[in-house]
């Protein structure tokens, strides 16, 4: 009920879905471009639509009361951003201890713009023998998709780097435009 409920949302919200969920048990969809905090809706509602869940990072600071609650209901996971190394290995685990786990990130790691893109998602994936999917939300033309996967070589920057500019190449659009950069 609930993933029909999801997926009637977002057609009601005027959004177009772009192909399923992972074809993996265990996959990174990176979440482009990450301009505001409505992006995490949009991805929760087309992941759920398709009765499955796909887990994000949100800052362990939003984890209290009931809104913690809430958050951990919808897949998010409270992370510690003062130290990057623990947070990636803790993520890890994470997914190595589940059969199935769907890892979403934003490689910006903020809503604000940023030209050097995060490469933790390299390091879990490389980790994990996971793929990686170009994951993203266009504002613009509202159309919000998982996809394709991407290949990873063993140069994390150049990959990131590399994907930046594939983005770049799909000329999407941000709720905040002004806060979407590739380079």
């Amino acid at each position: 009920m609930w993933a029909k409920f999801c997926g009637w949302l977002l057609r009601a919200m005027g959004w177009t879905t772009v192909g399923g969920p992972s074809d993996y048990k265990k996959a990174i969809i990176l979440g482009v471009p990450h301009t505001s905090v409505w992006d995490f809706v949009i991805s929760y509602l087309f992941y759920t639509q398709f009765d499955k869940t796909a887990h994000v990072m949100i800052k362990k600071e939003f984890f209290w009361g009931p809104i913690g609650w809430f958050l951990r209901g919808c897949g998010c996971i409270p992370v510690d951003r003062s130290s990057a190394a623990a947070m990636v290995k803790s993520l890890i685990e994470e997914m190595e201890k589940e059969d199935e786990f769907i890892l979403a990130i934003a490689l910006e790691g903020t809503r604000k713009p940023v030209k050097k893109w995060k490469t933790g998602y390299h390091l879990i994936a490389k980790e994990v023998g996971c793929p990686v999917y170009m994951g993203f939300f266009d504002w613009g033309t509202k159309r919000v998709g998982k996809g394709e996967i991407v290949t990873l070589t063993d140069d994390a920057r150049a990959d990131t780097e590399r994907i930046q500019m594939m983005y770049e190449q799909m000329h999407l659009k941000g709720k905040h435009p002004e806060n979407y950069i590739t380079h």
